[in-house]
């Protein structure tokens, strides 16, 4: 089905309504910080934090004067308050509310990106399961290669998922961080306890040192682990694109009841949803460039990160909260084919078995050259023979690949005919799946 996501839990952490609370809140931690010091009254607080306010219009008009937005934000603020507002924003810089704010904003977001992925985790652990022994062919360079299950290929997404999980989960202990460390980080005009005090209240810790920022490698370790997830989920999404491929046509995107794949030809059913995804993930990496040329600024502080950070953090964060809601429904509802897979499988005839073939000759004394000939010279005729257009199975459903090997005097010398038709088994090749799922789900 067509998902009908709603972005807005994501986006609206990132509205400006979403950046001034945040402001807001970091600026009524200070405060309750400073009374917890004894450097404020009591009561001057608690009108603060009971009072204090904000309008966005008012400090768009303010702004369009000062041309500082902060100021504006205090300014607006403190039309609220009464002569208590001259503790508000007391001994701090600008960057002390907007950073620690905006780690507010972020590890808000991340906590729905991570959640996403398990979600994500949950729904390639199910198809897993559903079709852990479904055969198909393994490919390498697009070319087939030897049996292998549909379960094994999600088990391996599966893993690379739990991987970007623990990244994530790391990646929100680095930018879980506020400061108030004043204009230059050197906490001249505040004590470090106030620091403490105020990212114990708003559920961040204390960077171990700041300038006038936070430093910017903890936003582009940020911006690099969304792109590396976003990466994977476009490795799934070509994967399923090819699969949907007319040639292919193992699985497909879910094609609902009165869904239309072209306004020219009416027979087309398109991996549109797969191939948004693509482009998106081009997105999110590009996010990763700005991110990373933020870390170097100038000497203790410039702005020049600012107007990037405007666009990327939202941005990265709502277009990769869109793609694992998207590749999450590609997921539970693709439609897989296992007919179709076990037709592509024999579509060589017999040639995937081929090192199976050649592993049992050196068991029997033959040089790994020698086999290798053997196997080879006989797999080359399937192909032409293929080439040529001739049925991959004789009358008695026998693979091409078996009746040249069994004709093969020279493999005949080494290889019993109830041994060559032993490496046409596919049990062979399913035998250690159980063992692979206990390693990654168990």
């Amino acid at each position: 089905m067509i998902d009908r996501y709603s972005r807005e839990e994501m986006s609206s952490k990132w509205t400006y309504q979403a950046k001034y609370q945040a402001w807001l809140d970091v600026e009524k931690a200070v405060v309750k910080a400073w009374a917890r010091l004894g450097k404020i009254p009591q009561d001057d607080a608690d009108k603060i934090v009971k009072n204090a306010n904000f309008d966005i219009k008012r400090i768009d008009e303010i702004e369009a004067v000062t041309r500082h937005d902060l100021i504006a934000f205090t300014t607006s603020v403190s039309e609220t308050l009464g002569s208590e507002s001259r503790w508000f924003h007391y001994g701090m810089t600008s960057s002390d509310t907007i950073d620690t704010a905006v780690a507010l904003q972020m590890k808000d977001s991340l906590e729905l990106i991570i959640k996403d992925v398990k979600m994500l985790m949950e729904s390639i652990k199910k198809r897993a399961q559903e079709h852990k022994m479904t055969l198909m062919v393994g490919r390498s360079h697009g070319i087939h290669g030897e049996p292998i299950t549909f379960g094994l290929v999600l088990a391996v997404w599966y893993d690379e998922m739990a991987r970007h999980l623990e990244n994530l989960e790391q990646t929100m202990v680095v930018i879980s961080v506020g400061q108030v460390s004043g204009a230059m980080g050197n906490f001249a005009h505040a004590p470090l306890e106030l620091e403490e005090y105020t990212c114990e209240e708003l559920g961040l810790k204390s960077a171990p040192a700041s300038n006038q920022v936070i430093q910017r490698d903890r936003y582009a370790r940020l911006a690099t682990t969304l792109a590396l997830m976003a990466s994977t989920i476009e490795k799934f999404a070509v994967q399923v694109r090819h699969w949907q491929r007319t040639e292919v046509y193992e699985c497909e995107e879910y094609f609902a009841k009165g869904q239309k794949g072209s306004s020219a030809m009416p027979h087309k059913r398109n991996p549109i949803l797969t191939e948004n995804i693509t482009g998106l993930a081009r997105m999110v990496r590009a996010y990763a460039i700005p991110a990373m040329e933020n870390v170097a600024l100038w000497h203790e502080r410039d702005i020049s990160h600012s107007s990037t950070e405007r666009f990327w953090l939202p941005d990265a964060f709502i277009t990769s909260d869109f793609m694992l809601h998207r590749m999450n429904n590609v997921i539970a509802n693709l439609t897989v084919y296992p007919e179709n897979m076990m037709r592509n499988l024999n579509l060589t005839g017999g040639l995937v078995f081929s090192q199976r073939v050649l592993l049992e000759l050196p068991i029997k004394g033959v040089s790994r050259e020698d086999a290798y000939k053997i196997v080879q010279r006989n797999a080359m005729k399937v192909w032409e023979e293929i080439q040529q257009g001739k049925a991959t199975t004789n009358e008695n459903g026998e693979s091409l690949y078996l009746n040249h090997l069994l004709a093969d005097e020279e493999l005949r010398s080494s290889l019993s005919e109830e041994q060559i038709r032993e490496c046409f088994n596919y049990d062979y090749y399913t035998k250690n799946v159980d063992a692979i799922f206990n390693r990654v789900f168990n």
